[in-house]
């Protein structure tokens, strides 16, 4: 079972910001809790949502993230940015969530696979300088990326949205899961493989483009 140390995330560095905004909430200003579900209700709600892909469950989940929060903020050590420790938060919740849910349904959960779809490599994986007709594809792309990563490993999708949909560095998620940075590379390319791998199931090829040999005849 996954468990995170909500008192400790490393070695990172908390910034005036952040120190300001921490003495405030242990401080009880109603300031400093507004400003901190200003800055990370949005980027936690993204966050479990990929992680769950279900919005009522993440709603339900969000509101635990910043419960936890406000009651561990008097353990907060300034050994990491407040941004990681949040984070180690978030998914250290939807990760009870996740076994909770587990338990009460004998399952684990997952999206149905769609056969036939039609869809191509090109309309799935990021591309520049779309067309007008691949621009129309986002959405239905997008939620085929969220139905194919459904059906990763936690603890690959985990890494695999902390660096690919959030950003965040090596080191940061190394901090936020409390891994090293070999395993946090380790994760990202058992993650990718097994991405590639799902969406090898729920794509076709693209076709390819046959040109009739010039001066043939109708």
């Amino acid at each position: 079972m996954i468990q995170f140390d909500l008192s400790a995330a490393g070695q990172g560095h908390l910034s005036s910001q952040d120190a300001l905004l921490i003495e405030g909430l242990r401080a009880g200003e109603e300031a400093a809790y507004e400003e901190l579900v200003q800055r990370f209700s949005q980027p936690v709600y993204n966050l479990v949502y990929r992680l769950l892909n279900d919005p009522g469950e993440t709603n339900d989940v969000v509101q635990e993230v910043f419960l936890k929060i406000f009651r561990s903020v008097g353990s907060f050590r300034r050994q990491s940015s407040l941004k990681t420790w949040i984070y180690r938060i978030a998914i250290n919740e939807t990760h009870n969530h996740r076994r909770w849910r587990h338990r009460r349904r004998g399952l684990e959960i997952g999206l149905e696979e769609e056969q036939g779809d039609g869809m191509t490599y090109e309309q799935v994986l990021p591309d520049t300088g779309k067309s007008p007709f691949e621009l129309a594809l986002d959405r239905e792309s997008e939620a085929l990326l969220e139905e194919a990563l459904e059906q990763v490993k936690p603890a690959y999708r985990t890494a695999l949205i902390l660096r690919d949909v959030e950003g965040l560095t090596y080191e940061e998620i190394a901090e936020i899961l409390d891994v090293s940075l070999g395993t946090v590379k380790s994760k990202l390319v058992r993650g990718r493989e097994a991405l590639k791998a799902v969406l090898a199931h729920k794509v076709q090829p693209a076709p390819k483009l046959v040109l009739a040999p010039q001066g043939a005849q109708s």
